[in-house]
């Protein structure tokens, strides 16, 4: 993709370049399974038509007789409920029909509708559009740039969420037109950081977290940390190794995304959390529902039932399980709790508010990753079980020292924005890039999966 696009580039057919990413990154999708490349082209189309119309740009005629007959108004709603219906069908059909099975006595056959991948993330990315267009904050319409930005393949499956205002200007800068060894080398290395993370870090504690999950009613309370430790570090060093190397692929094109994390566990507040874990999320959740619910403007019970609203929604949106919703509603009491904490101007001492919040966190992802409620309930009862805590588990298993370990690295080094940015081409740092990068693919022959492409 690389070599095809910067070729195209250098014989000054710029469009060709642009067409050659948007088929990249169709192939690239329909790699998985070609039978959705249809549903990704159909929402693209119908997104861009009604995002257009409102736009403020130049007007087509057809745009023009169109916003004659709805209002922007009508066509933002119709935009917005068009996303929501579509991720409705394939990622909550058979949700409903669980829940309708229970409370009415039903047997409706479920759906197994297949998830196909990425739709939570261009779903959202294209609301934001509809949104910032009805805003008129979108000053130019072209059909094969707004291609080329929902479906650039670096962040097309699992983000992070862009707004197309911070990527158009990119796409169409001439200073991004020719190679830039600097964003060859820092991207080179983000990606290398990003892939040693996932297949070596995060499938380590895979291993783990499996392993517990797949009978947490034989935990005792040792275990029981090890278990909601090890998928915590599994989801940190998973998530921000893909979001890596999606910027980094993204910087050897000369295209910045935008960082998505900013060592969150080092994090001394729920709220301090949010801005610095899956940031492109909470920047979503934050401008496109808390703010036009009325965010802080209404007074403190506004707040906190619009802070719940955003974040039972942000549950919804990771997956269709009660599960889900209430690791949403967790996070929301914890912001509800850290709202009224902050106006009474009280304070904790910062190791205090560093373990309050990392131990919260830590135990919401236990009802994040659990296969049933009632694995989760067992795991959090276990974890404060203290007739089931034997002081020999330590001695006798590595694990817990492996979790330690990890959480010293979480904490202590620097993230992968501070090193990228540390990073020159020097041989030291090529060196370095081309060890990691060896020991990922390397490590490519086992199975691993991404946690948040089922998202």
């Amino acid at each position: 993709m690389l070599i095809g696009y910067f070729w195209l580039l250098h014989k000054r057919l710029v469009l060709g370049s642009k067409v050659w990413l948007v088929g990249g990154s169709l192939f690239f999708y329909g790699f998985w399974n070609i039978i959705y490349i249809p549903l990704l082209l159909a929402s693209i189309f119908i997104n861009f038509f009604v995002g257009s119309a409102m736009a403020d740009a130049p007007q087509t005629d057809e745009r023009a007789k169109l916003l004659k007959t709805f209002s922007s108004k009508k066509l933002l709603l119709f935009g917005i409920f068009f996303n929501i219906a579509l991720l409705a069908y394939f990622k909550y059909t058979d949700f409903f029909l669980t829940n309708f099975n229970g409370i009415f006595g039903t047997n409706v056959p479920l759906t197994h509708i297949i998830l196909p991948l990425g739709i939570s993330f261009f779903t959202f990315t294209q609301i934001a559009f509809l949104v910032d267009a009805y805003k008129n904050e979108v000053k130019e319409v072209d059909l094969l740039r707004y291609m080329l930005f929902v479906t650039y393949f670096p962040h097309l499956l699992a983000g992070p969420i862009l707004h197309h205002k911070e990527m158009m200007p990119q796409f169409a800068s001439r200073w991004n037109f020719v190679l830039r060894w600097k964003n060859i080398t820092s991207g080179l290395f983000l990606f290398s950081l990003g892939l040693f993370k996932k297949v070596i870090i995060a499938d380590f504690f895979a291993d783990y977290a499996n392993y517990f999950y797949a009978d947490t009613s034989a935990l005792d309370m040792l275990q029981a940390w090890a278990t909601s430790l090890s998928y915590t570090l599994q989801l940190y060093f998973d998530f921000s190794g893909y979001t890596d190397m999606a910027i980094g692929v993204s910087l050897l094109f000369n295209i910045r995304l935008p960082i998505n994390f900013n060592s969150p566990y080092k994090a001394t507040s729920i709220q301090d959390f949010w801005r610095r874990w899956h940031m492109t999320l909470s920047r979503f959740l934050r401008d496109y529902i808390y703010i036009p619910l009325g965010g802080s403007r209404k007074g403190s019970i506004r707040t906190s039932i619009n802070l719940m609203a955003t974040f039972i929604i942000g549950g919804i949106w990771h997956g269709a399980g009660w599960t889900y919703v209430f690791w949403g509603f967790l996070h929301g009491m914890a912001l509800v709790i850290n709202h009224i904490w902050k106006s009474l101007g009280l304070k904790l001492p910062t190791v205090v508010a560093w373990f309050l919040t990392f131990n919260f966190v830590n135990l919401a992802w236990v009802f994040f990753r659990a296969p049933t409620w009632e694995d989760a309930t067992t795991v959090v009862n276990m974890m404060f079980a203290w007739s089931e805590f034997n002081l020999d588990d330590i001695y006798e298993s590595s694990v817990y020292w492996q979790v330690i370990i990890g959480i010293l690295l979480t904490l202590l080094l620097k993230n992968s924005n501070q090193w990228a940015k540390m990073q020159k081409p020097k041989l030291n740092y090529d060196l370095l890039t081309a060890l990691l990068l060896i020991i990922g693919i390397l490590s490519l022959s086992k199975v691993s999966e991404f946690i948040y492409f089922q998202f």
